[in-house]
């Protein structure tokens, strides 16, 4: 019902008055759809100036970036058929059911669409699964950021006894009695040796590779000034500026690939959870957690690491009044691991209108899903 009043609304005015700070327009300008149209039709260096602090790490945003993985090399494809042939098959863990695919599913973007992962024995883990799509771009993986590259990450998850629960000792043995793995490993690397090593560089080669499709947001970059609605105009206007999601979603995939702390730490409470600072250690890290891409954001509900959000509506509200703030009991009023809000985090005070308009935005960055299936597993 929002959305069809914020629709009528904007019919009925005819025109969406906005201030432009840039080179072209003065700050008293007022402008209308087409005059915005006009304005985002030129190249984005000469889009109006965005809504930036001076703490934020900045790129403007940007086409999608091909994979670096290099699927024309025979060797390189043949460590990634590989490694998508580990990601499915469930005798990666320990009870012979679970896949990574399990929790990342190509048919969901990647994602599981739980608030959070089930794994072993029905356990739960206390974090949403993210999806894979564009994984390669990042310089940390995991909510927080415990690993440094995908060959690091891949062996997580399989030796956790909430997911996988295998035991890493086992796992060559194991995977080398299958006779129908020896031909993949040999064209991979050589030799029908199988290691661990071998096991995760093959995963995260095949996790590279994952990437998300063009979206009407890379069509409307590459000329076609239609592939946006009026609405989605508007709220990319209202991303980069008022609504000022710029300032930690920006560049390519829509993420300045930092860590922020959106005020969800529970500290001290039942679901507690401290995020980069149990890997670094320091105060300043409490309950920060990865700035998650954009890219199918509409597609992988529910948001944020612990999956608290499951409808767009509660995240956009949420932004709207800058998120919750830790309430500081007497007794924690000199405690160095309190929790303190990122200072990009601001109320936003957007209306219905506007902040349908940068859901309507969000939806642009949609794209088909990848249809990625192992026709039969090695035996």
């Amino acid at each position: 019902m929002n959305k069809i009043f914020a629709l009528l609304a904007l019919a009925l005015t005819g025109l969406i008055l906005f201030s432009f700070q840039s080179a072209d327009f003065n700050d008293d300008d007022e402008l209308s759809i087409d005059s915005l149209r006009k304005v985002y039709s030129k190249p984005t260096d000469q889009w109006p100036k965005p809504t930036v602090d001076k703490d934020a790490v900045f790129q403007e945003l940007g086409e999608l970036p091909p994979s670096p993985v290099d699927l024309k090399n025979d060797s390189v494809k043949n460590v990634v058929e590989l490694g998508k042939i580990l990601f499915f098959d469930p005798r990666l863990s320990g009870s012979n059911q679970i896949s990574c695919s399990s929790c990342h599913a190509p048919d969901l973007h990647w994602t599981d669409g739980r608030q959070v992962s089930v794994g072993h024995d029905h356990l739960t883990n206390i974090r949403n699964a993210p999806s894979l799509e564009n994984v390669w771009f990042y310089k940390r993986l995991f909510w927080d950021g415990r690993a440094n590259s995908l060959e690091e990450q891949a062996g997580s998850p399989v030796a956790a006894h909430n997911e996988m629960h295998q035991d890493m000792k086992v796992l060559p043995k194991k995977l080398s009695k299958i006779k129908g793995y020896q031909p993949f490993f040999t064209a991979a690397f050589g030799s029908k040796e199988i290691t661990n090593k071998r096991i995760f560089e093959s995963l995260a080669t095949f996790q590279r590779s994952i990437v998300s499709r063009r979206t009407p947001f890379d069509r409307f970059l590459a000329k076609d000034k239609k592939a946006l609605t009026d609405q989605q105009l508007v709220g990319l206007h209202l991303f980069r500026t008022k609504a000022r999601c710029i300032n930690c979603h920006n560049g390519p995939f829509f993420t300045d690939n930092e860590f922020h702390n959106d005020g969800l730490t529970y500290y001290g409470r039942k679901y507690e959870d401290l995020g980069l600072y149990n890997v670094t250690k320091k105060p300043e890290d409490v309950g920060k957690f990865k700035t998650p891409g954009l890219r199918n954001v509409m597609k992988t509900a529910p948001w944020f690491h612990n999956g608290l959000f499951p409808d767009m509506d509660g995240v956009m509200n949420m932004y709207n009044v800058g998120m919750p703030v830790q309430r500081v009991k007497p007794e924690q009023v000199n405690d160095p691991l309190l929790p303190k809000n990122d200072k990009l985090l601001k109320g936003l005070k957007l209306s219905i209108a506007e902040k349908d308009a940068v859901v309507a935005f969000l939806e642009a960055l949609s794209s088909p899903t990848v249809l990625t299936r192992v026709a039969q597993l090695p035996q």
